[in-house]
């Protein structure tokens, strides 16, 4: 097209993959199509922008489903094996990941860290406890590694709510982390919370929030440290999410009512199809004239 430079090949496959790593929950694949359409090019899609599948899904903690398990198993970058494989710590067992069609295959047995798992296998006790009472929808995993005396345990929430039929869709992240030596009695316990939900019927609308939390956590056994860990979760987890709702109802009466009026002078909705009647009808008698 005349007055518009040509884009590279480089910068077509950064422009796809920024718009598929930022998709909405529940829309990878919708994205995904639009982009392949507008690239033109499955080639260059598949050696440039395949990466941006794997960010993408261990980004949203994406659940998938492991014969055999009645439990899905999150991907993320915490139990991400390497080559397109990622651990499942429940059955002490490895799979491989297809990022683009969102499925498990090749499950086969792997070594897992025994010194830690002790403290992990604790911890997914209480988180499922926790993720039943909680959260509905509610997916969730338990990692652990060892380093000398030293223990890592990782917790990690995905909730989601996926209702294109009523034009939204919205998912819930969390993923909580602590590093102690055994012989320690506290911890920092770190904590990141994400809330992204996209609503677009006669509109587009994203709300995406994000929230660190740092608390000092109490060392004990393995099942107290499991308990105070995900009690300190489950408050931390419920301001925020109060504090959203409050947030939420405040901004539904005043920013959003000074963004736009929410009916016209008449105090009656604009039937656009009407409208675009109306301007044929007087465009056609303007004509006629």
């Amino acid at each position: 097209m005349s007055g518009f430079e040509a884009i590279s090949d480089d910068e077509k496959a950064r422009i796809a993959r920024d718009f598929i790593i930022h998709a909405p929950p529940g829309e990878f694949n919708e994205v995904f199509n639009d982009v392949r359409v507008l690239v033109d090019n499955d080639n260059l899609l598949k050696e440039r922008a395949s990466s941006a599948f794997v960010t993408y899904n261990k980004d949203q903690f994406t659940p998938v489903e492991i014969d055999g398990q009645e439990e899905k198993v999150l991907v993320t970058e915490f139990n991400d094996l390497g080559n397109g494989q990622f651990l499942d710590p429940s059955s002490n067992s490895g799979f491989r990941f297809d990022h683009l069609k969102k499925v498990a295959s090749d499950s086969r047995p792997v070594d897992t860290d025994s010194a830690a798992e002790p403290w992990r296998s604790e911890l997914e006790k209480e988180l499922r406890n926790y993720r039943s009472e909680h959260y509905k929808h509610g997916n969730v995993g338990a990692f652990g590694k060892s380093s000398g005396n030293s223990i890592t345990l990782i917790a990690c929430i995905e909730d989601h709510q996926f209702q294109p039929h009523n034009f939204w869709n919205g998912r819930w992240r969390s993923s909580w982390s602590v590093t102690f030596d055994k012989s320690s009695s506290t911890a920092e316990l770190k904590g990141v919370l994400k809330v992204q939900v996209h609503y677009y019927e006669d509109g587009n609308v994203q709300l995406v929030s994000h929230k660190d939390i740092k608390e000092k956590l109490t060392i004990g056994s393995e099942a107290e440290t499991a308990q105070a860990m995900v009690k300190m979760m489950s408050e931390a987890e419920r301001e925020y999410q109060g504090a959203l709702s409050e947030d939420y109802l405040i901004m539904s009466d005043t920013t959003f009512k000074a963004l736009r009026r929410q009916l016209p002078i008449t105090r009656t909705k604009i039937d656009w199809n009407k409208i675009v009647g109306y301007q044929i009808g007087q465009a056609l008698r303007s004509e006629t004239s």
